[in-house]
């Protein structure tokens, strides 16, 4: 069995796609911040395999309300495509890009891919603690 068939780390692999994919979105967001009647986007949230996404085989779970009072329910998520999301000012030419939240989401994103990484470089020393014999 290979390192690459273990399910931790093609979850890994999936989530350092995805912000990779989201870091790229947003360097497209800076790089337009002067183009006008531009829109940011960004990816939807990150779904872990098997847990709902698309394509994963499994319906989404919905909450039922029990209670007018409840709050309606999240729309399921995806990662697939980009999907426009408008920042809270719009300038005259019509771009609503505000590098500021671009700057923090790029940081974000930046410091889950350092996780990821430091999560990935852990699971490989572990793996080869493991596979390490000891001579007694």
């Amino acid at each position: 069995m290979a390192a690459a068939d273990l399910s931790i780390f093609a979850t890994l692999k999936s989530r350092l796609s995805y912000l990779a994919d989201r870091q790229q979105v947003i360097a497209q967001n800076v790089a337009n911040s002067d183009t006008p009647g531009f829109t940011p986007k960004d990816l939807k949230p990150f779904v872990l395999p098997g847990h709902g996404g698309v394509g994963a085989g499994l319906a989404p779970v919905t909450p039922t309300r029990t209670s007018p009072m409840h709050l309606a329910a999240p729309t399921t998520t995806s990662q697939v495509k980009p999907v426009n999301a408008p920042d809270s000012e719009t300038t005259i030419n019509g771009n609503s890009v505000v590098l500021e939240d671009e700057m923090m989401k790029m940081t974000q994103s930046r410091m889950d891919y350092d996780a990821a990484i430091a999560f990935y470089q852990q699971s490989v020393a572990l793996l080869n603690t493991a596979a390490k014999t000891t001579s007694q």
